[in-house]
């Protein structure tokens, strides 16, 4: 949930967000069926969602409460396929999913290529004209592994910007 209600937000207008929902519910994050229970508009209004990011919450909600996505098991998954689990809920990309890999299940080797935090700060870092596309950043941070995830970690606090 919390990769939803940070989508394409800079990192203090997500956390203000997140801050609105949990205090929604008392404080902790809400189960599947409270989001399901909820008002979609009343949920909308108090966090400060959009009507896209409601309906991604509710999609990942449904995929849970369904069991067509099982939380208790991706920690088990390669990564390949915890993306591929997660990225199955609409509203779930990517960029969505590799947060979840750095941030929850801590995976050591996560390199974000749709970040524009990292993209920026590879451009910085290594004095390049243009942001590099993913073949660009993959080919630059091959050095990087097995620790992708933590010089991604390194090149957000070069842009003094931390991630949800």
């Amino acid at each position: 949930m919390r990769g939803i209600a940070g989508q394409q937000l800079s990192v203090l207008a997500a956390r203000a967000i997140w801050r609105k929902l949990i205090a929604r519910f008392d404080g902790r994050t809400p189960t599947p069926q409270e989001i399901l229970a909820d008002d979609p508009d009343e949920l909308r209004a108090a966090a400060g969602f959009s009507r896209a990011k409601v309906v991604y919450l509710r999609s990942l909600a449904e995929h849970v409460v369904a069991g067509e996505l099982e939380l208790e098991r991706l920690a088990d998954l390669p990564d390949d396929e915890v993306m591929r689990e997660l990225t199955a809920v609409k509203g779930i990309g990517e960029w969505t999913a590799q947060m979840f890999l750095m941030f929850t299940l801590h995976r050591p080797d996560v390199l974000p290529t749709g970040d524009l935090g990292i993209r920026n700060a590879i451009q910085r870092a290594y004095g390049l004209e243009t942001a590099p596309k993913p073949a660009e950043m993959e080919a630059i941070a091959e050095p990087w592994r097995p620790y992708r995830t933590r010089a991604s970690r390194y090149l957000w606090r070069s842009l003094a910007n931390e991630p949800v």
